[in-house]
């Protein structure tokens, strides 16, 4: 894969999981609302995929690249970012609330793992360093959304 196509795939793939995540147990953790939940995945990918599709843009012209990879990497964020976050409304739409957020987590974290083991390979990296690294960082986000949102929820309802 081309490096500017590899590069927005992989960032949007990282980005759509750990916002989609985050996003998904703290508004369980506050509302345990399954629209709310729906409504905000569908939010997010569109919202942030146009978000983070012209930040790469941005990024990639600030870097002097030529024309075409700033567009491949621009539009395979955008569309990484689009679609990704749009598979955590399967689980959503097919199981109880709790149930989808639990099948999320293990889904996003897998998908983490797996293109972390990639990156590892590709730069002669052992895999569990990189994986536990890229893991650990994600559950931070995961718990940190669950507790705030149980704590804007006490404070706000």
């Amino acid at each position: 894969m081309h490096k500017a196509l590899r590069g927005g795939f992989i960032f949007g793939l990282t980005s759509g999981v750990t916002t989609t995540l985050g996003l998904m147990v703290g508004l369980n953790s506050g509302t345990h609302s399954k629209l709310a939940v729906t409504g905000a995945i569908i939010t997010i990918a569109i919202a942030d995929a146009f978000s983070d599709s012209l930040g790469m843009h941005l990024s990639e012209e600030s870097e002097n690249i030529k024309e075409k990879a700033i567009w491949e990497a621009t539009l395979s964020t955008f569309f990484t970012k689009l679609l990704f976050p749009l598979t955590f409304l399967i689980p959503v739409l097919l199981f109880s609330l709790n149930n989808a957020i639990i099948i999320s987590i293990a889904w996003g974290m897998s998908c983490i793992a797996f293109f972390s083991y990639v990156i590892a390979r590709m730069r002669n990296k052992k895999p569990f360093v990189v994986i536990a690294e890229h893991l650990l960082i994600a559950a931070i986000v995961v718990v940190a959304a669950h507790y705030l949102g149980g704590l804007i929820s006490q404070f706000l309802a």
